[in-house]
């Protein structure tokens, strides 16, 4: 049987490598933040709020570049848009009956990762998985996004630029167990990839507007399509979709450690 509590454990165990890679990733953050004048309160006190390296990276831009408060405000909500799609699609995840303060402290805790393996559960999600994830990693984000401020400079710029690759290795480690379990999952990841590298290129140059499309509308129209055409081919029956906690098999190796 599995309690609220047990699932809350699993989310912390389960949060631990987003900790790693997002105390890598932030901390060359800090070292970003600290050469614009802020200080280590100043960027805690960001990555707490936003919890988002593309959306902290270009508001760090913003303010290096004497932005306007509504310019860095619209910026970031572009930039980041593509939470509110992945909070959606998480709400659809949840017991009908879940009370709409859950709903809301779960949407706070979207980000692509805690994300991935917030979707991943089978069945109906427990929102208190995802807030042990949350915890870890928000932890780890804040933490290193400090330091970064703080002893930036001792590093070397090389290795605080390679310190970002931490995060793709992460990312991967969350997409490839379920893709190698389905192959149709594995044929989406790569058609995403695909369909983004087509995206970034304009279409080999047919299409070169499409270049100027900001990263967060990229991910919302790519997700839409390929979600919506993945949807079509292999919809997932309604029977049986909801699922108390308790007949969850996600995670079983944590029971077995």
């Amino acid at each position: 049987m599995h309690t609220h509590l047990s699932w809350f454990r699993r989310g912390l165990a389960a949060g631990i490598p987003i900790c790693i890679g997002y105390f890598a990733v932030s901390f060359a953050l800090g070292i970003a933040a600290r050469a614009i004048g802020m200080t280590a309160f100043q960027a805690g006190l960001m990555s707490l709020g936003m919890v988002a390296s593309a959306g902290e990276f270009a508001a760090l831009l913003l303010i290096s570049s004497g932005a306007g408060v509504i310019e860095m405000i619209i910026t970031c909500i572009v930039v980041n848009l593509r939470y509110f799609l992945m909070s959606c699609a998480l709400s659809q995840k949840l017991a009908p009956d879940m009370k709409n303060g859950h709903r809301f402290l779960l949407a706070q805790c979207v980000t692509d990762e805690i994300f991935g393996l917030s979707s991943m559960v089978q069945g109906t999600l427990d929102p208190v998985y995802t807030y042990g994830i949350t915890i870890v990693s928000v932890f780890g984000w804040v933490l290193g996004t400090v330091l970064g401020v703080l002893v930036g400079n001792i590093l070397p710029p090389t290795l605080a630029d390679a310190l970002a690759v931490a995060l793709y290795g992460m990312f991967l480690a969350i997409i490839i167990p379920p893709a190698k379990r389905d192959l149709f999952i594995a044929g989406l990841v790569a058609i995403a990839m695909a369909a983004s590298w087509l995206f970034s290129t304009g279409l080999f140059g047919l299409l070169p507007a499409l270049t100027s499309v900001s990263d967060g509308f990229r991910v919302i129209i790519l997700t839409v399509l390929i979600a919506g055409i993945a949807a079509v081919l292999k919809p997932i029956p309604e029977s049986g979709s909801y699922r108390p906690a308790e007949e969850i098999t996600v995670g079983k190796e944590a029971d077995h450690a």
